[in-house]
C-alpha cells in the first residue's frame, strides 16, 4: 500500500519527503524496522519510541510517524508529524490490514470480572452455530486451529488488527475479544468495528494505573460511549449487566444511536435468569428473553457464571445466532482454564484453582464453593506486587469473612518484597484464622496437608498462569500442577 493512501486516513501536521513509496509493513519497535516499513513512534510507560526514530531509519524504514520533533532522518525517509501517534496508529493499522473487523461478526467484552469466561462461552456458541470463531484474551489467542500465547489481554492496536486479519484470512466468520481498561485508555481498539459489546461488572482493580474507581469506570465506558457511536459501517448492540450499579449507570450514558440489551436477574432485564439450581456438576436456570422461556443447563458452577452465560447468550443473539440453538449449545460448554478449575484427585477433599485477584472475585468464588457444603473452606491466596495496593486488605477481609482458614502467600511479587505485600493483606484480617507461608509451593502443600474429609481448598489469584514473577526472574509455576503433586504425595486415605 502506498504511503499516501495510508496518510489519507489520518490528520497530519507535517509531511516531508515522498509519499508515493510502497509500505510493506508497519511497526512501533525500531528493531522490527526494515526496507519498506513505516515506523510509528509510540510512547510507553518506560520507553519513548521517538528516541529510536534514527535507528528505524538506519534499518531502512521508508517513513517515520512522530507527534513531536524527533531525530533527523535522511531525506529519502518520509517524515510525518501528527497530533498523537497513539491516536493515529489504530487508523493506520486498520487501513493497512484492510479493516478486518468488517469481515467478522465481532464481540468485545469488558468489565472487571467475567471477561474470559464470557468470551469462552460465546466462542463455543458461535462454533456450535457453524461460525468459525477467533479468540483474543487473557489466557490465549486462537486463530482458526492455531493457538498462540497471550502477550496482553488486549494487544496494541497494530497487533490487534494483525490478529483480526489473520482470523479473517484463516476463514473465521466471527471473533470474540476481551477489551481491557488499559486498552481503552490507550486507544488500542480505535477503528475496530463491533457487532456487540458486553459490560460485565465493575469492582476495584487497576487503581495503580487509573488512580480512581471513577477513572477506571470512565475508561471502560469509552467502549460504549465513544467507540460504538463512531463506527462507520456497523450498528453495534450494547449488552449491559443491569444488576451491577456501574452497569446501570452506563445505561444512562449510552447515546441514543446505540441499541441496548440488558441482562440480570431483576424483572427489568431483557435477558433474565430465575429459578437457579446449583449442583457439583453444574448450574441450571430459567431464561426469559425475547418473549419466550428456556431451560439453560450450564456445566459450570457459581452465580457469577449465570451472569457470564446470560452475557454470552445476549451477545450471540446480537451476532445473529438463534437463541434456542445458543441455549442448547451451552450444555456442552467447555471449562475455562483457571476459572473454578477442579484439580483431579481421588481424595476425600477437593481442590479448586481460580484466577480471582480482586476482593469481589474472591468473594464470589468463595460463595460458590460454599454452596457445595464443605466441612471447611481453606483459602490460599496472595496479591501481586507493583499493582493496586489498596485492594490487598480488601482481599484479606474477603478471605477471612468467607473462609474458615486462610493461608496468605506470594502471588507475583515482581519488584516488591513478598513479606511486605503480605503485611498489607494482613491489615484486612480482624481475627487470627490465617497463616503466613511466603513460598507459594509450600503454602499449597500446607493446605493439602491440613485438608480433612469434605474440606475444599481454594487456590486463588493466578488461575491459568504458568509462571511466577519475581524482581530478577520469572520462574515456571502452575497452581494446578503444584496442587496435583502435593495431593499425589499425600497418602491415600483409608475408607
Amino acid at each position: 500500500m502506498q504511503l499516501k493512501a495510508l496518510l489519507s486516513r489520518i490528520p497530519t501536521r507535517t509531511v516531508r519527503g515522498r509519499d508515493d513509496v510502497e509500505i510493506t509493513s508497519i511497526c512501533y519497535d525500531s528493531r522490527q524496522a526494515k526496507p519498506g516499513s513505516l515506523f510509528v513512534a509510540m510512547r510507553g510507560e518506560h520507553v519513548d519510541g521517538h528516541d529510536y526514530v534514527a535507528q528505524a531509519a538506519a534499518r531502512g524504514a521508508a517513513g517515520v510517524v512522530v507527534d513531536h520533533e524527533a531525530a533527523q532522518v535522511p531525506e529519502d525517509v518520509a517524515y510525518i508529524e501528527v497530533t498523537s501517534t497513539q491516536a493515529a496508529m489504530p487508523a493506520l493499522a486498520g487501513a493497512f490490514y484492510h479493516q478486518p473487523s468488517l469481515k467478522l461478526r465481532l464481540c468485545g467484552v469488558t468489565g472487571t470480572n467475567g471477561k474470559t469466561t464470557t468470551t469462552y462461552l460465546l466462542k463455543h456458541i458461535c462454533e456450535r452455530a457453524m461460525l468459525r470463531c477467533g479468540l483474543i484474551g487473557t489466557v490465549r489467542y486462537e486463530i482458526g486451529d492455531e493457538i498462540l500465547p497471550s502477550s496482553h489481554t488486549t494487544p496494541q492496536s497494530l497487533d490487534l488488527q494483525a490478529l483480526l486479519a489473520q482470523m479473517r484470512d484463516a476463514g473465521c466468520k466471527a471473533a470474540v475479544m476481551e477489551v481491557s481498561s488499559h486498552a481503552l485508555a490507550q486507544d488500542r481498539v480505535g477503528g475496530v468495528e463491533f457487532d456487540a459489546a458486553v459490560f460485565t461488572n465493575l469492582t476495584q482493580d487497576h487503581l495503580d494505573y487509573h488512580r480512581s474507581i471513577q477513572a477506571y469506570f470512565d475508561a471502560k465506558a469509552r467502549l460504549f460511549t465513544e467507540i460504538l457511536p463512531q463506527q462507520f459501517k456497523k450498528k453495534a448492540v450494547a449488552i449491559v449487566n443491569i444488576d451491577d450499579r456501574y452497569g446501570a449507570e452506563l445505561c444512562t450514558r449510552l447515546p441514543k444511536t446505540v441499541r441496548l440489551i440488558t441482562y440480570g436477574v431483576g424483572n427489568k432485564a431483557d435477558f433474565r435468569a430465575s429459578n437457579f439450581k446449583t449442583e457439583p456438576a453444574g448450574t441450571s436456570y430459567q431464561l426469559d428473553a425475547q418473549d419466550r422461556s428456556y431451560l439453560v443447563r450450564l456445566p459450570l458452577i457459581g452465580r457469577f457464571n449465570i451472569y457470564n452465560s446470560l452475557a454470552a447468550l445476549a451477545a450471540s443473539s446480537a451476532m445473529g445466532v438463534q437463541l434456542r440453538a445458543a441455549v442448547l449449545s451451552l450444555a456442552g460448554a467447555p471449562s475455562v482454564p483457571g476459572r473454578v478449575q477442579l484439580v483431579p484427585a481421588k481424595r476425600n477433599f477437593q481442590v479448586y484453582v481460580d484466577y480471582a485477584h480482586t476482593d469481589d472475585a474472591l468473594s464470589n468464588v468463595i460463595r460458590t464453593l460454599r454452596e457445595l457444603n464443605p466441612r471447611r473452606l481453606i483459602v490460599v491466596f496472595g496479591c501481586g506486587g507493583d499493582r493496586d495496593k489498596s485492594k490487598r486488605p480488601l482481599m484479606g477481609r474477603a478471605a477471612e469473612q468467607g473462609g474458615d482458614l486462610a493461608i496468605i502467600t506470594s502471588d507475583n511479587p515482581r519488584s516488591e518484597d513478598p513479606a511486605a505485600i503480605i503485611r498489607d493483606i494482613e491489615k484486612g484480617f480482624q481475627g487470627d484464622n490465617y497463616e503466613v507461608v511466603i513460598d507459594r509451593r509450600e503454602a499449597i502443600e500446607r493446605a493439602v496437608a491440613l485438608a480433612q474429609p469434605r474440606d475444599i481448598i481454594l487456590i486463588a489469584g493466578k488461575g491459568h498462569e504458568n509462571y511466577q514473577q519475581f524482581a530478577k526472574a520469572t520462574l515456571p509455576f502452575d497452581d494446578v500442577q503444584v496442587a496435583r503433586s502435593a495431593i499425589e504425595a499425600r497418602p491415600v486415605e483409608l475408607t
